[in-house]
């Protein structure tokens, strides 16, 4: 028997959290949260993350799992989504996959394979050290001239990644990624669908997400983690928003700066985000407006998938 999953997609800002509640009420669903910021506990209001009443009494999985001081990847992802489907499955009900970290989402649904470069602790010691005796800009120079390629995707003060890119070059491989079909695996039934919406009013409204964070203590936020003894270098702390609020308590950039930088960030994920989906032939678009009401396009999603039961 195929394993079954609605999944909810698009670029930030668009209302997919809103939607997989409302979904997830319709149908007897639980919701799996398809982003790699939610899973840090900590990092709250910069990743959006829904608080305990806005969950509805749905259950969520993959939020909260790690510490801010731990690393996470896609195979780890992987993995853990696809025992959740399972599981949810066994249980008779619908799971639903709600995110935009597009790798993570294809992972999943295409079944990627992927090139098993265990990780090297020795090798990430020192390279940690070297950066912090000689800079991220000289570690960014050491990974150019393993992977030219690889060095111009990352940006130098993204020491985590950066450091992966090292290791997984040393090791003889140039990329994580092995293969897709770039179709839906056969033992899925899936319906996939995928929120757009106008490119400048998406704009606004992630300009507007920013203004909210910051009003709601962001940059509190981002020093209780520090003082809390998360590296400015950890991977939890590079995501967007965070990264950009590091940079302002390090005196790097004045607070205007910072806010800008945030929003640029944003809105340049979400244009990232587009791209990568584009690449997913099987997604069903929904287009959304300022009138859109989740609660409709949850009704439309439940009469085409029909409930549980009935698949």
């Amino acid at each position: 028997m195929k394993k079954k999953v609605i999944v909810l997609l698009g670029p930030t800002a668009t209302g997919k959290s809103d939607l997989g509640i409302e979904l997830a009420q319709l149908l007897d669903g639980e919701i799996i949260s398809g982003d790699s910021v939610l899973v840090y506990q900590g990092l709250n209001i910069g990743s959006a993350k829904p608080a305990r009443e806005e969950m509805a009494g749905i259950q969520h999985h993959m939020i909260d799992i790690l510490t801010a001081k731990e690393s996470f990847d896609v195979l780890t992802f992987k993995k853990k989504v696809e025992e959740l489907i399972v599981s949810i499955n066994a249980k008779g009900k619908m799971p639903i996959l709600v995110g935009g970290t597009g790798l993570y989402l294809k992972a999943v649904l295409e079944d990627y394979s992927f090139l098993n470069v265990q990780e090297n602790v020795q090798l990430r010691k020192e390279l940690e050290e070297f950066a912090s005796q000689y800079g991220n800009k000289a570690l960014h120079l050491r990974l150019a001239e393993l992977d030219k390629a690889m060095a111009e995707k990352l940006h130098y003060n993204d020491c985590f990644r950066v450091i992966r890119a090292i290791e997984i070059a040393l090791a003889g491989e140039n990329k994580e990624q092995a293969s897709s079909t770039g179709q839906i695996r056969p033992d899925y039934q899936a319906w996939v669908y995928g929120l757009n919406m106008e490119r400048s009013k998406l704009y606004a409204r992630i300009n507007l997400r920013v203004d909210k964070m910051l009003e709601a203590g962001l940059i509190a936020e981002v020093k209780n983690l520090l003082a809390d003894g998360v590296s400015s270098q950890s991977q939890a702390l590079q995501a967007i928003g965070y990264k950009q609020v590091v940079e302002y308590l390090q005196g790097e950039v004045d607070y205007d700066t910072c806010e800008y930088n945030i929003k640029q960030a944003t809105r340049r994920f979400a244009k990232r985000q587009i791209t990568w989906f584009k690449k997913m032939s099987y997604i069903k678009w929904l287009e959304v407006t300022e009138k859109t009401k989740m609660e409709d396009v949850a009704k439309f999603i439940a009469q085409e998938v029909g409930s549980y039961e009935e698949v």
